[in-house]
């Protein structure tokens, strides 16, 4: 695709070159060439050229307005005014139907998505995804004129191998999922359309970047909330560990104690305790054990 590119860009500049230098018919049947040129699918320099807006008011002016129409419109455009335009070739029409393809791709809006987060310094988490430009078989083969679906699936095949537009054919549900397309060219009075696109999505850049800030410095406090915590924590457990030694020193100097020895003790219970204890159950179960008899005698 890079190699190819390269060849076509090559080619555009030399049909332009050759632009400048041709007058009237050579000059219109240089636009056919380059309407009819594989890989070419942007004319707004060869319509910026003096020469060839000279054409509009001359005897060539259907061959400018079929320029205009590869350069902004769509073959329904064309279908619109054949009778006053040159016939198209086979390799024109596809062109022309690729381009088509790609102004009705450009119409289907990305999808800005908002997922709500459970979080303690997240309010929600931003999702936008792109989702496929899906334009249904039947809207492509009514705008292309085409008889059926094979020939439809064929030039969207062609499409993606010049590097027009990249998707998939869900055959399935009868549809064209586009996920790339490229641009096209652009009139003069659609940039104040553009400028005032690109302000607003840089004010709700700004929108989304003091969000973030927000969401930050909000995560900085808890953390460092969290770190005053574990700090307030540990030392108020070296302060009981330090008041647990003192206490048990001062048990131990009491009793004239080794400190440690004094905390074994502690820990442990006397020597007797448990011998005391299991006694008390035995004696106790031997007692259940006489009662037991003494009843089942009485009955």
């Amino acid at each position: 695709m890079a190699a190819e590119g390269k060849v076509t860009g090559q080619s555009q500049e030399q049909f332009l070159l050759l632009a400048k230098a041709a007058r009237g018919a050579a000059l219109a049947s240089l636009i056919h060439q380059v309407l009819e040129a594989p890989g070419i699918y942007v004319f707004g320099e060869l319509l910026d050229m003096p020469a060839v807006r000279e054409l509009a008011d001359s005897e060539f002016s259907p061959v400018f307005r079929l320029l205009t129409i590869f350069a902004y419109g769509t073959y329904a455009d064309y279908l619109a005014e054949a009778a006053n335009l040159p016939p198209l070739t086979e390799a024109q029409k596809n062109k022309l139907r690729h381009l088509s393809v790609v102004t009705l791709a450009a119409k289907i809006k990305v999808v800005v998505l908002f997922f709500p987060k459970f979080s303690f310094c997240w309010d929600y988490l931003m999702l936008v995804t792109v989702v496929p430009q899906c334009i249904p078989y039947s809207v492509l083969l009514e705008q292309l004129q085409l008889k059926n679906v094979r020939q439809l699936e064929d030039l969207v095949i062609e499409a993606v191998y010049a590097d027009v537009l990249r998707g998939s054919l869900d055959q399935r549900n009868q549809r064209l999922e586009v996920d790339y397309s490229i641009g096209r060219d652009i009139r003069r009075e659609e940039l104040s359309t553009i400028t005032r696109t690109l302000q607003e999505w840089c004010q709700g850049c700004e929108v989304v970047l003091s969000g973030i800030e927000e969401q930050v410095s909000r995560a900085n406090q808890h953390k460092e909330q969290q770190l005053a915590l574990k700090q307030q924590i540990e030392s108020e457990v070296a302060n009981l560990k330090k008041t647990i030694k003192v206490t048990t020193a001062a048990a131990a100097a009491a009793t004239s104690q080794d400190p440690e020895q004094h905390l074994t003790e502690l820990r442990e219970p006397a020597p007797g305790t448990n011998q005391r204890q299991t006694s008390k159950k035995t004696s106790k179960a031997k007692g259940l054990r006489g009662s037991a008899k003494i009843w089942s005698k009485s009955n």
